[in-house]
């Protein structure tokens, strides 16, 4: 299928806020949502069209707000649903469009459902959630969670085993049950009934469970079996999300994305085709999976850098598969993913600003829909604490128990450099507002240390700056906004470009302009040579300067012709 209708969101940038670290009103030391209320104005100021919001359901926390125990209520941290209207309004009110995160794979077990469903086998929500008989005395299946350890918890009660594919208090649902199914749409309708604009779906791809429940193939030295293989894009997982459509979508102009673990293109052109029968656009997570270690039993944890041959092969394959056939999502970095300048960049205050600019241009002139993650527009980087006490996300603490402490695959001093490289807890350090205490986030100690950075790097310094990185993320924006061709063009990589190692260069073209994007991804100052006509105009730029056939550590250019 080849595209011919538009649709609003393609022409759209999206700004994520994690509310827990974006800005505290009350001096609780926990963001809120008076907080996003009261700087609004600034996310207005960048650009954006739509801001994402992690989770502010009620909930337990195990999992920073991803195990929900309310689904039809805000969390008191932030708020109460009064102040979720107002920033609705407020939002509405400057042309921003609110969309939420629905987190539908699994519950808090403090989620009434679940604790319904635990009372007994006769229970009518006992099939909310998925049950298993022990095997042989002992769990049902070999396969590992994704927070470590089993995905099966036995119930004492009940003699039964439940699923949860994350933490132990996150059960997962069962959505073989249209009972399940149709709660889920209720409450997505009520929220969009209320006026929210759209949803960002958790772990959407991982909802369709085998038809048989059985033992997954190990690794060396592996006591549970990479779960994701297992569950990921399951057999009816197209039939739930296309009714899901018929049910809320079709009712509401609402924008959708699916974080879609595991899928390949062929998956994605199905979740995000642009015949609007599923989702809009999906999160895969190629290009931030390329980092992980050699050893499978590590996973992800790891410090090595990725190099650009790796990176530029994902990009493309995915620019070029899903043109006029399924939309892409573009991101760096989230609230699961180390800040993008420290990963894909260079952190060094040295190169720190040139760096952050040149990953900018790079994902924004490709063809997708671009997010930006709270303090990737002003060049955030990692927190880099050094202690495990200083982190206090539940994936980082578990893998290193795990690693560490139980299996002892790994000393300790190694597995502290690549928490410090990897842990999520990076992304998730409060925002860098100003140079006063706690970075203006608020007057009590946060919830989580802020980055020790915030004096040099910080929003009033951006503001205050002409050639800051927010400025440039500006510029960007307002290009995508009045350029037709950065949505609608096709993307192609230069002839001979393959073999680069450390320049990326690509066009992007329509009936009536041709862009060209180059990028030098290192911190040598290199010479290339590229044919441009004459009437070429340079349309943005990290340099001051055009030098001929010179490219300067981390420097970015986009001609228009």
């Amino acid at each position: 299928m080849t595209q011919t209708k538009k649709y609003w969101w393609q022409n759209a940038v999206v700004y994520q806020v994690y509310p827990r670290s974006f800005q505290d009103s009350n001096n609780d030391g926990i963001g809120d949502i008076q907080g996003i209320i009261s700087r609004l104005d600034y996310i207005k100021k960048l650009g954006v069209d739509i801001i994402w919001l992690n989770p502010m359901y009620k909930s337990p926390n195990v999992d920073n707000g991803y195990d929900i125990s309310d689904y039809r209520a805000i969390h008191p941290d932030f708020g109460n649903l009064d102040d979720f209207k107002e920033l609705l309004s407020q939002a509405h009110k400057l042309g921003l469009k609110i969309m939420m995160d629905l987190v539908v794979n699994h519950s808090s077990d403090e989620n009434k459902w679940f604790e319904e469903s635990r009372k007994g086998k006769e229970n009518p929500y006992r099939d909310y959630y998925i049950w298993r008989d022990p095997v042989d005395g002992h769990e049902p299946t070999n396969w590992g969670s994704y927070f470590s350890g089993s995905t099966w918890q036995f119930d004492e009660a009940s003699g039964q085993y439940y699923l949860h594919l994350f933490a132990t208090k996150q059960p997962d649902l069962n959505w073989e049950n249209p009972k399940l199914r149709h709660s889920v749409y209720d409450i997505m309708n009520w929220w969009a009934d209320m006026g929210v604009d759209g949803f960002r779906m958790d772990v959407i791809n991982l909802i369709s469970k085998p038809a048989k429940y059985e033992d997954g193939k190990l690794a060396d030295g592996e006591r549970y079996a990479n779960v994701e293989p297992i569950v990921a894009n399951g057999h009816r997982v197209h039939e739930f999300l296309q009714e899901m459509h018929q049910n809320v979508m079709d009712k509401h102009d609402l924008v959708t994305v699916g974080e879609a673990p595991g899928s390949t293109v062929d998956d994605a052109k199905k979740y995000a085709n642009l015949d609007e029968t599923e989702l809009n656009m999906v999160f895969q997570f190629e290009h931030v999976s390329l980092d992980g270690n050699k050893k499978a039993a590590f996973g992800k944890w790891d410090d090595r850098h990725v190099t650009l041959s790796e990176v530029r092969n994902s990009l493309g394959k995915w620019q070029t598969e899903l043109g006029g056939k399924a939309w892409n999502s573009l991101y760096w970095n989230n609230h699961d993913q180390p800040r993008a300048v420290s990963r894909f960049g260079n952190d060094n205050p040295k190169y720190r600003v040139k760096s952050a600019k040149m990953l900018a241009t790079l994902l924004h002139f490709l063809q997708g829909t671009p997010y930006i993650y709270e303090g990737e527009e002003i060049g955030m980087t990692n927190a880099h604490f050094k202690q495990l006490s200083d982190y206090q996300d539940l994936e980082t603490h578990n893998i290193y128990k795990q690693l560490v402490t139980d299996e002892k695959l790994i000393d300790s001093d190694t597995m502290m450099k690549y928490i410090e490289f990897h842990s999520r807890d990076n992304a998730r350090t409060p925002m860098q507002w100003d140079d006063s205490e706690n970075a203006g986030f608020s007057k009590h100690q946060p919830w989580l240390k802020v980055n020790q950075n915030y004096q040099q790097i910080n929003v009033k310094q951006a503001l205050a700056d002409p050639d800051s990185v927010f400025y440039y993320y500006q510029r960007l924006i307002k290009l995508r906004h009045e350029l037709p061709v950065i949505t609608d063009g096709k993307y192609e990589l230069l002839p001979g470009n393959e073999q680069d190692q450390d320049v990326y260069a690509y066009t992007r073209k329509d009936a009536d302009t041709t862009l060209f994007v180059v990028v030098n991804f290192s911190a040598k100052t290199l010479t290339r040579q590229y044919e441009l006509p004459e009437n070429k105009q340079l349309l943005i730029s990290n340099y001051d300067d055009d030098l001929k056939d010179q490219l300067r550590p981390y420097e970015a250019k986009v001609y228009q012709f």
